[in-house]
């Protein structure tokens, strides 16, 4: 008998297996990869706007402000790139030096809360919670003057210091309840193998905790590196600046040349966009592994 024929003999037409595309429409979940494709569009078109006009003379930009005009003056880009260059070396000194503090003081002091017990160690840990609570723009004026009677107003240490400060909360938060959960036997064995504290935690614990570290470690950079209000008011020398100034005042220079202008935001933004490329698994991992699960 023919493979689809009626035991009488009359063919039986055969039934097609729903595609890929009739699967995924039945599914349901086809209206939640529209929207998010459609919030990916409205997110990427301000940076390929910035792009395009990064590329214009005065005069494209005139006549054709936001479509691609040819020839295309790439030299924009060395011009921001010699305006911009140290203001985005004073952001990676800031920003990096505030994230190895952040994370070796926040790693330690976490690992204390979560291993140890002693007096007061509830009250501690819960106002340290309270500072979370704490809108950053309420501690302005306080913050300040703490800066200003410590001799550290225009230096780089009146930027670092408070960002370490603002972000030890965070991150105390974050890897406490990450060293809660490990196994106390890592740390027992260790320990009658004759381990210090201090050896347990950079042998045993801190590498453990890469993933979590790559979160915090993000987060502050992200911070540190898009704040704009504190370094306002505590830094005057242009030498000093970090990017968010300096791109202030790179637009006061170049508010009527649009395309060295954007050119510079353009460039302000991959500094970043290299650092998530890098560790945009470490981060994802971190999220994933119980970095944020509560």
């Amino acid at each position: 008998m023919a493979i689809g024929a009626h035991p009488t003999g009359t063919p039986v037409p055969l039934r097609r297996s729903p595609g890929a595309v009739a699967k995924f429409l039945r599914s349901g979940d086809w209206w939640r990869h529209l929207l998010l494709i459609i919030v990916c569009i409205f997110l990427f078109i301000p940076m390929a706007l910035t792009i395009v006009i990064s590329t214009k003379t005065i005069s494209q930009f005139n006549v054709a402000p936001l479509s691609v005009t040819f020839p295309m003056h790439w030299d924009n880009y060395v011009t921001a790139g010699q305006f911009v260059a140290h203001y985005i070396f004073n952001s990676i000194i800031i920003s990096g030096v505030t994230c190895l503090g952040v994370l070796l003081v926040g790693s330690l002091t976490a690992y204390v809360f979560a291993r140890f017990t002693f007096p007061g160690k509830t009250f501690m840990y819960q106002g340290i919670l309270v500072l979370l609570m704490i809108p950053p723009i309420l501690t302005l004026v306080p913050a300040f003057l703490l800066v200003k009677n410590l001799n550290l107003l225009n230096t780089w240490g009146a930027l670092i210091l408070p960002y370490m400060a603002f972000g030890l909360a965070f991150a105390i938060f974050i890897l406490r309840t990450f060293y809660e959960g490990m196994p106390e036997e890592l740390f027992e064995a260790a320990r009658i193998d004759g381990a210090s504290e201090l050896t347990v935690f950079f042998r045993i614990a801190a590498p453990l905790s890469k993933s979590i570290l790559g979160v915090v470690a993000v987060l502050n950079i992200l911070g540190t590196w898009n704040n704009y209000v504190w370094p306002l008011v505590t830094i005057q020398s242009d030498n000093l600046f970090p990017l968010a100034l300096g791109l202030t005042a790179y637009r006061q220079a170049y508010y009527t040349l649009w395309g060295p202008l954007m050119a510079g935001y353009v460039i302000g933004t991959i500094p970043l966009i290299i650092l998530f490329a890098f560790t945009s698994k470490l981060f994802v991992d971190g999220l994933s592994g119980g970095a944020l699960k509560l």
